[in-house]
């Protein structure tokens, strides 16, 4: 009896100590996956810009072709400091402004709400005024610059310039300010510096697309690409063309600036594709 008794002692002191060994291995186990972070964090969407055409664009360029592997969110609240470490990358591809109270009486831009197209809802609906808020807080705008500064990459897509009107941090990384687009039109993509490593076997291109237009802030020297209206057309007194493309060290890290992305078939244009692959391994360090 109390051999059988001892026994079953030693069984249950072997099973306690095997689930703590195995509880032990799967804690382990847990904090290494939660350590290990994807090379980039992608901020992507707004109104104007949903984020799955985003996300698709980019996961066939980057992931796919290029072997980088992305986190793509689009909560504005998650760029932040505690999030951004671990990370290799940060590529922003959304504008400045979020609209809390909603876009109006209907779901996406565009909707007419008036006559057939009336919302109706029972019971009636709150008032939805169309009244953006910029989403950057000073913390965001700090932690951006700190990443960078500390070795990070950073690749802003199109409209992010749009960010910098309500961050002078985050400005100084990107190096531009947002002034404005006249509506999709074709225009020329030109290589103005072909010796960089993101040109590198890259032509000029065109797209029809947004021609974003900016108030760039850092060298000339930093820009490797120039936007040009394809007709030649003026926007808003700035002239048919504008920088397009730029990148330079930052701190201890880099950034590029790249100005097409209001639709897909212009991220898929084969030679901006090429453009963007180059780019991202240039921040990377990979290329």
């Amino acid at each position: 009896m109390k051999e059988n008794e001892t026994r079953r002692g030693s069984l249950k002191k072997l099973a306690a100590g095997a689930a703590v060994a195995v509880g032990a291995a799967m804690t382990s186990s847990q904090s290494h996956a939660a350590a290990k972070k994807a090379d980039a964090f992608a901020i992507i969407g707004d109104r104007y810009h949903n984020p799955d055409y985003i996300r698709t664009a980019l996961t066939r360029t980057l992931v796919k072709d290029a072997g980088i592997t992305v986190d793509f969110r689009s909560a504005t609240e998650l760029l932040n400091a505690g999030t951004l470490d671990g990370y290799k990358l940060l590529i922003v591809f959304r504008d400045g402004m979020i609209w809390p109270s909603g876009y109006g009486g209907g779901h996406y831009p565009g909707y007419d709400v008036g006559g057939d197209n009336k919302v109706d809802s029972i019971p009636p609906l709150p008032e939805m005024k169309a009244e953006p808020v910029m989403w950057m807080r000073p913390e965001q705008g700090r932690a951006v610059r700190e990443f960078v500064e500390n070795g990070g990459g950073a690749l802003f897509y199109h409209n992010s310039s749009h960010i910098s009107l309500s961050s002078d941090d985050y400005r100084d990384v990107e190096g531009a300010v947002y002034t404005g687009h006249p509506p999709v039109r074709r225009f020329w993509l030109r290589i103005t510096d072909s010796g960089h490593p993101i040109t590198r076997g890259v032509g000029d291109f065109l797209v029809t697309d947004e021609q974003h237009y900016v108030d760039y802030q850092k060298s000339q020297d930093h820009v490797f690409m120039r936007s040009e209206n394809a007709d030649g057309l003026d926007y808003n007194r700035q002239g048919a063309s504008c920088e397009a493309g730029w990148a330079y060290d930052y701190g201890k890290g880099r950034v590029c600036f790249l100005g097409p992305g209001h639709m897909i078939s212009a991220l898929w244009n084969p030679e901006y594709e090429k453009l963007q692959r180059n780019a991202a391994l240039w921040l990377l360090r990979r290329g």
